[in-house]
């Protein structure tokens, strides 16, 4: 174990007689130990305060799953990560404080049970096609040899890229499920974990509803089990080599979609003016919100018919 020398000055008395009745004298002794050896690190009353508090509880809460109340063994972030998360009565800004003072206290007086997260890899998202690659894509898509491959080809790139569909969304959906309604053209997904209603921009509606009416109750993108994985890679494979393009991704296609239609939205500049960088709260904001109906979702979602 090591300090940083003496609590700071104003700190080290009131630590030495710190122990309210809501906590157990055992967790109270343990709370002065590792406060005091967090040494000048710990300024002033309050701090002190805060620090003396989060170790108090989290002796008691450690003393009753049977763990001993020494600093080689609560601060380990096993014992404070399942305290903050699974100590009753606690609210979430409580829950983060308490890790947050805990975890102070460890890299100071356990350096070693302070153990840094380990940097995780962020998948980023895909970039988007550029719209001179979709018009390359749609174009070998019009030239393959067969009609059937022509209709198939080109519902994979107008599924993707004009309604963000990529995955078992993209190979479940059926010629019936695309419909002119609600004055543009929207796709149904049924099957999966988020069925719904997507509206197509209107740029690709005509190529898509050419292919659905060959379709008709069969798959759009062909094949007889929406469940094979490799359902698309025979027309993947039949679109690639075109000249000057790309691999062909119906992630990316996806992403074009979300791309397009963020513009549309004028995300970008909602994103700038509220100071996000990162759209992890995002959810958490729309959730209260009423995302409106179909109609609406197509005008909102450059659906409409031209």
């Amino acid at each position: 174990m090591r300090g940083d020398g003496e609590a700071g000055p104003g700190a080290a008395g009131y630590i030495g007689g710190w122990g309210p009745p809501s906590v157990t004298p055992a967790g109270a002794a343990f709370a002065r130990q590792v406060v005091s050896q967090a040494g000048q690190a710990v300024r002033g009353r309050e701090r002190a305060k805060n620090l003396l508090w989060a170790a108090g509880k989290l002796a008691d809460y450690g003393i009753g799953l049977g763990l001993e109340p020494v600093p080689g063994v609560l601060p380990h972030r096993s014992v404070t990560g399942r305290f903050a998360a699974h100590s009753p009565g606690l609210s979430g800004p409580a829950r983060r404080t308490l890790r947050t003072n805990l975890r102070f206290i460890a890299r100071r007086v356990v350096p070693a049970l302070a153990v840094p997260d380990a940097a995780l890899p962020r998948e980023r998202a895909k970039a988007p096609y550029s719209p001179a690659e979709i018009a390359g894509f749609l174009a070998l898509a019009a030239a393959q040899p067969t009609a059937g491959r022509r209709a198939r080809a080109t519902a994979l790139i107008c599924l993707g890229a004009g309604a963000g569909l990529a995955g078992g969304d993209l190979r479940a959906v059926r010629g019936t499920d695309v419909a002119e309604r609600s004055g543009g053209v929207v796709v149904t997904v049924r099957s999966g974990p988020r069925p719904r209603v997507v509206p197509v921009l209107a740029s690709y509606h005509q190529q898509l509803l050419e292919s659905a009416a060959w379709a008709r109750t069969r798959l759009a993108c062909g094949g007889r089990d929406p469940a094979r994985r490799n359902l698309t890679t025979p027309l993947i494979s039949s679109l690639a080599g075109g000249s000057g393009l790309p691999a062909l991704d119906t992630s990316r296609l996806r992403a074009t979609w979300l791309a397009e239609v963020a513009g549309l939205l004028g995300l970008a500049t909602f994103m700038q003016a509220a100071g996000i960088t990162c759209s992890q709260r995002l959810g958490d904001i729309i959730a209260g919100l009423d995302p409106g109906d179909e109609a609406a979702a197509v005008a909102v979602l450059g659906g409409m018919a031209r």
